[in-house]
Protein backbone atom coordinates (compact mmCIF):
# COMPACT_ATOMS: atom_id res chain seq x y z
CA UNK A 1 0.00 0.00 0.00
CA UNK A 2 1.52 3.38 -0.96
CA UNK A 3 2.53 5.84 1.71
CA UNK A 4 -0.13 8.43 2.49
CA UNK A 5 -2.97 6.20 1.30
CA UNK A 6 -6.40 6.54 2.82
CA UNK A 7 -5.97 3.69 5.34
CA UNK A 8 -2.52 4.87 6.43
CA UNK A 9 -3.71 8.44 6.93
CA UNK A 10 -6.66 7.32 9.06
CA UNK A 11 -4.69 5.16 11.50
CA UNK A 12 -4.77 4.80 14.38
CA UNK A 13 -8.53 5.27 14.49
CA UNK A 14 -10.65 4.85 17.64
CA UNK A 15 -14.42 4.51 17.85
CA UNK A 16 -16.28 5.03 21.11
CA UNK A 17 -20.04 4.82 21.70
CA UNK A 18 -21.72 8.18 22.24
CA UNK A 19 -24.99 7.08 23.87
CA UNK A 20 -23.55 5.11 26.80
CA UNK A 21 -21.08 7.90 27.61
CA UNK A 22 -23.88 10.48 27.75
CA UNK A 23 -26.05 8.18 29.87
CA UNK A 24 -23.18 7.39 32.26
CA UNK A 25 -22.31 11.05 32.77
CA UNK A 26 -25.91 12.19 33.27
CA UNK A 27 -26.81 9.21 35.46
CA UNK A 28 -23.65 9.46 37.57
CA UNK A 29 -23.94 13.19 38.16
CA UNK A 30 -27.69 12.91 38.78
CA UNK A 31 -27.25 10.21 41.39
CA UNK A 32 -24.50 12.14 43.16
CA UNK A 33 -26.66 15.28 43.28
CA UNK A 34 -29.67 13.33 44.60
CA UNK A 35 -27.59 11.57 47.26
CA UNK A 36 -25.99 14.84 48.36
CA UNK A 37 -29.36 16.62 48.51
CA UNK A 38 -30.87 13.74 50.49
CA UNK A 39 -27.95 13.70 52.94
CA UNK A 40 -28.06 17.43 53.61
CA UNK A 41 -31.86 17.43 53.86
CA UNK A 42 -31.64 15.12 56.87
CA UNK A 43 -31.56 16.81 60.22
CA UNK A 44 -28.33 16.81 62.24
CA UNK A 45 -29.69 14.17 64.65
CA UNK A 46 -30.61 11.84 61.74
CA UNK A 47 -27.15 12.18 60.16
CA UNK A 48 -25.51 11.53 63.54
CA UNK A 49 -27.55 8.31 63.90
CA UNK A 50 -25.80 6.71 60.91
CA UNK A 51 -23.12 4.25 62.01
CA UNK A 52 -19.72 4.13 60.30
CA UNK A 53 -20.75 0.76 58.81
CA UNK A 54 -23.89 2.28 57.28
CA UNK A 55 -21.93 5.20 55.86
CA UNK A 56 -19.32 2.79 54.51
CA UNK A 57 -22.04 0.71 52.86
CA UNK A 58 -23.42 3.78 51.07
CA UNK A 59 -19.92 4.80 49.97
CA UNK A 60 -19.24 1.24 48.79
CA UNK A 61 -22.35 1.21 46.57
CA UNK A 62 -21.61 4.67 45.18
CA UNK A 63 -18.07 3.55 44.29
CA UNK A 64 -19.42 0.28 42.83
CA UNK A 65 -21.86 2.25 40.68
CA UNK A 66 -19.00 4.47 39.54
CA UNK A 67 -16.91 1.43 38.62
CA UNK A 68 -19.77 -0.03 36.55
CA UNK A 69 -20.42 3.28 34.77
CA UNK A 70 -16.70 3.67 34.11
CA UNK A 71 -16.59 0.17 32.60
CA UNK A 72 -19.43 1.10 30.24
CA UNK A 73 -17.67 4.28 29.13
CA UNK A 74 -14.34 2.48 28.51
CA UNK A 75 -15.76 0.52 25.58
CA UNK A 76 -13.89 1.27 22.35
CA UNK A 77 -12.52 -0.22 19.17
CA UNK A 78 -9.11 0.95 17.95
CA UNK A 79 -7.74 0.14 14.52
CA UNK A 80 -3.99 0.50 14.10
CA UNK A 81 -1.64 -0.60 11.36
CA UNK A 82 -0.57 -3.67 13.39
CA UNK A 83 -4.05 -4.84 14.42
CA UNK A 84 -7.40 -4.24 16.03
CA UNK A 85 -7.92 -3.62 19.75
CA UNK A 86 -11.35 -4.17 21.30
CA UNK A 87 -12.03 -2.91 24.83
CA UNK A 88 -15.24 -4.12 26.48
CA UNK A 89 -15.49 -2.98 30.07
CA UNK A 90 -12.22 -3.88 31.75
CA UNK A 91 -11.24 -6.55 29.23
CA UNK A 92 -8.92 -5.68 26.35
CA UNK A 93 -8.34 -7.94 23.36
CA UNK A 94 -5.95 -7.33 20.49
CA UNK A 95 -6.21 -9.11 17.15
CA UNK A 96 -3.98 -9.14 14.10
CA UNK A 97 -5.74 -8.03 10.94
CA UNK A 98 -5.33 -11.54 9.51
CA UNK A 99 -7.61 -12.81 12.31
CA UNK A 100 -10.49 -10.43 11.44
CA UNK A 101 -12.83 -12.11 8.97
CA UNK A 102 -15.94 -9.91 9.15
CA UNK A 103 -17.64 -7.14 11.11
CA UNK A 104 -21.42 -7.21 11.56
CA UNK A 105 -24.01 -4.81 12.96
CA UNK A 106 -27.41 -6.33 12.17
CA UNK A 107 -30.49 -4.10 12.53
CA UNK A 108 -31.62 -4.08 16.14
CA UNK A 109 -28.35 -5.50 17.48
CA UNK A 110 -27.04 -3.80 20.63
CA UNK A 111 -23.47 -3.68 19.31
CA UNK A 112 -21.27 -4.91 16.50
CA UNK A 113 -19.70 -8.35 16.40
CA UNK A 114 -16.38 -9.32 14.90
CA UNK A 115 -15.94 -12.76 13.34
CA UNK A 116 -12.45 -14.20 13.77
CA UNK A 117 -10.57 -16.69 11.62
CA UNK A 118 -10.61 -19.34 14.36
CA UNK A 119 -14.43 -19.36 14.42
CA UNK A 120 -14.86 -17.19 17.51
CA UNK A 121 -17.10 -14.13 17.58
CA UNK A 122 -16.16 -11.11 19.69
CA UNK A 123 -18.58 -8.39 20.77
CA UNK A 124 -17.42 -4.87 19.99
CA UNK A 125 -19.29 -2.71 22.50
CA UNK A 126 -17.46 0.34 21.18
CA UNK A 127 -19.76 0.22 18.14
CA UNK A 128 -23.22 0.56 19.69
CA UNK A 129 -26.29 0.01 17.52
CA UNK A 130 -28.06 2.76 19.47
CA UNK A 131 -25.70 5.30 17.87
CA UNK A 132 -27.53 4.76 14.56
CA UNK A 133 -25.83 6.06 11.44
CA UNK A 134 -22.69 6.91 13.40
CA UNK A 135 -22.25 3.20 14.28
CA UNK A 136 -23.13 1.99 10.78
CA UNK A 137 -20.56 4.37 9.32
CA UNK A 138 -17.94 3.13 11.79
CA UNK A 139 -18.68 -0.50 10.85
CA UNK A 140 -18.30 0.33 7.14
CA UNK A 141 -14.98 2.06 7.83
CA UNK A 142 -13.78 -0.86 9.97
CA UNK A 143 -14.71 -3.32 7.21
CA UNK A 144 -12.80 -1.23 4.66
CA UNK A 145 -9.73 -1.12 6.92
CA UNK A 146 -9.93 -4.86 7.55
CA UNK A 147 -10.09 -5.53 3.80
CA UNK A 148 -7.17 -3.23 3.04
CA UNK A 149 -4.90 -4.28 5.88
CA UNK A 150 -5.54 -8.03 5.56
CA UNK A 151 -4.05 -8.10 2.07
Amino acid sequence: MPAGSEAGAALPRTWRPLGPRIVAIVLGLGLLVILAMAWFSFGEEVRAAFTPFQRGTVVFFVVLGGVVLHALTRARVTAARDGLTVVNGYRTRTFAWAEVVAVHLPPGAPWATIDLSDGRTVSAMGLQGSDGERARSAVRELRRLADELTR
